[in-house]
């Protein structure tokens, strides 16, 4: 039986340090900050945690709550740009330096962000 990268990275708890790291440099960029301008940063994290937790093989809590994830379609009210994309990534990999994990996980997670942070653009 394999172990999932939610649990190799210590679940839970990591995934709440990565999320803080993560916006914690979000709402000082300039591309992205001005997409959480209105935003109630509490749910918005609460949102990412729960989604992060089922995209890295944890408990399905995200779409238990919400649905199906469809990250593409819920995020096509805001302007995702190929810059605020790569404003992100840049935020994520800071974020996953931050924490202590080691070069492959963090290698395997910034591969995985980075076909979502693509996937995202819904502007030129």
């Amino acid at each position: 039986m394999s172990i999932s990268i939610y649990d190799k990275i210590g679940g839970a708890s990591t995934l709440h340090e990565l999320v803080e790291a993560f916006y914690s440099r979000v709402v000082n960029d300039p591309d992205l900050s001005p997409l959480f301008a209105m935003s109630d940063l509490d749910e918005v994290k609460r949102k990412q945690s729960l989604f992060l937790t089922q995209f890295l093989g944890g408990p399905s809590v995200y779409s238990n709550e919400f649905g199906h994830p469809m990250l593409r379609y819920r995020h096509m009210p805001f302007e995702i740009t190929t810059q605020r994309a790569t404003s992100w990534l840049r935020c994520m990999q800071e974020a996953l330096y931050e924490l202590n994990m080691d070069d492959d996980t963090r290698a395997f997670l910034i591969q995985r962000f980075t076909q979502v942070a693509h996937h995202m653009v819904n502007q030129q």
